[in-house]
């Protein structure tokens, strides 16, 4: 698979340290979540479930240090130890931004998905249009494989000044009977609509004790939510008289919820062991990451490796290969006190495991080349104790205690 560096590099004068709380990027991210606004009140979602998608057109990494500070091509910064070279400096969020996540309604929990559109003259749509495109816009949405039959209805929200619909998987008919106040208001404008032809699951579909020795990758594989495929949208963007378009020059926007995020709730396969390895009692195991037994295809712990990749062994002669395997020369526990934040940088080479030991805070993940399939967002979730993140190379990330506890990681991969 091909991947394009499309980005900037900033250069840092020899002798300097860029200065990281000025505009740091991962505050910007944090921001555009506080920003996010949803269709009801904040007791109708799993908070914790919540998962957004912020795509940009743009991406400015600051350069490497000292003697190497010319170097401003990514692909030929071979030194593993200069970090700076890693660091985002700024981005540029495009026009859409989507939210996943869990919603109850008390006896029903089941998924929804937000897509919100850029309003004002700034937007695409607007440009195209060469005027307002009005109180409401049009979208041709896919969710999976299912696609809508006709364009969907997008009313401008006047709280967030954005055009926003929220789809929630709901099954019956009775939704309006269900919500009161400004959620049924969402509901009356449009904002809220009941759509399970496209948003599809529900939280019962992984209930722990079905899933005994099954291959959670099959089981109920078109819900919106699951625990471990990745999610594929594709949209576009029309005024309402479908006269202009934001349809990324007929190619459609792709986008992707791609997070390999496991755990408790996020697993291939689990089961129980009795007497495991010659033992005593019985065992509850979760199978987190796998390229043996019957995983030994999915890929899971593998990397492609382009020309500029070095391998596992530091060197560049490799043709492009496949390591089939997760090289690992670190292990370390790290402590984020309140307010402290990982930076979001990038990986050009090397897989990196974050295991959340204790506490919760911020995953952001996200691509730093184009990739052929899809847009580049960053992808934030909340990372539970318990929970495993797992960076392919290439992958841009940070994590953020945005808590007033500390917080304990364990933190294992190669360093590039």
């Amino acid at each position: 698979m091909q991947i394009v560096h499309i980005d900037s590099v900033f250069r840092v004068t020899p002798g300097t340290v860029p200065n990281y709380n000025k505009g740091n990027s991962l505050l910007e991210v944090l921001r555009l979540v506080e920003q996010t606004r949803l269709a009801c009140d904040r007791e109708w979602y799993l908070r914790s479930y919540l998962q957004y998608l912020f795509p940009f057109d743009y991406l400015e990494l600051y350069g490497p240090q000292g003697e190497q500070s010319d170097i401003v091509d990514p692909t030929q910064q071979d030194i593993k130890t200069d970090f700076q070279k890693q660091n985002i400096k700024t981005f540029r969020v495009s026009s859409t931004t989507v939210v996943r996540g869990w919603v109850t309604t008390g006896d029903w929990t089941g998924p929804f998905l937000r897509l919100s559109y850029q309003a004002g003259p700034d937007s695409p749509l607007w440009k195209a249009k060469q005027s307002s495109p009005g109180p409401d816009i049009k979208l041709w949405l896919k969710v999976g494989q299912n696609a809508v039959q006709s364009l969907l209805k997008v009313p401008y929200n006047e709280m967030s000044h954005r055009y926003e619909i929220e789809l929630w998987g709901y099954p019956g008919t009775d939704l309006s009977n269900r919500l009161g106040g400004s959620s049924r208001e969402a509901l009356d404008r449009g904002e809220l609509q009941a759509r399970n032809d496209l948003v599809h699951g529900s939280q019962s579909d992984f209930d722990r004790e079905n899933l005994n020795d099954r291959d959670l990758r099959v089981i109920a594989a078109d819900c919106t939510m699951h625990p471990i495929l990745p999610l594929h949208l594709e949209c576009a963007w029309a005024d309402r008289e479908m006269s202009a378009w934001d349809s990324n020059d007929g190619n459609n926007y792709h986008y992707e919820f791609n997070m390999i995020l496991r755990g408790w709730d996020n697993f291939l396969s689990a089961g129980v062991s009795g007497h495991p390895h010659g033992g005593l009692g019985f065992l509850e195991y979760r199978n987190l990451l796998s390229n043996y037994g019957r995983f030994d295809k999915s890929g899971e712990l593998q990397r492609e490796l382009s020309p500029w990749n070095f391998d596992a062994f530091g060197k560049k002669d490799h043709a492009g290969t496949t390591e089939p395997f997760m090289a690992v020369n670190y292990m370390d526990l790290h402590i984020l006190q309140p307010e402290c934040g990982i930076g979001l940088h990038r990986h050009r080479d090397n897989l990196e495991a974050f295991l959340m030991m204790e506490g919760r805070g911020y995953m952001v993940v996200g691509d730093w080349c184009k990739m052929p399939n899809r847009e580049r967002c960053f992808e934030v979730r909340t990372l539970r104790a318990g929970h495993l993140a797992l960076l392919k190379g290439g992958k841009l990330h940070g994590l953020m205690n945005a808590t007033d506890e500390n917080i304990s990681l364990f933190m294992f991969g190669g360093y590039d």
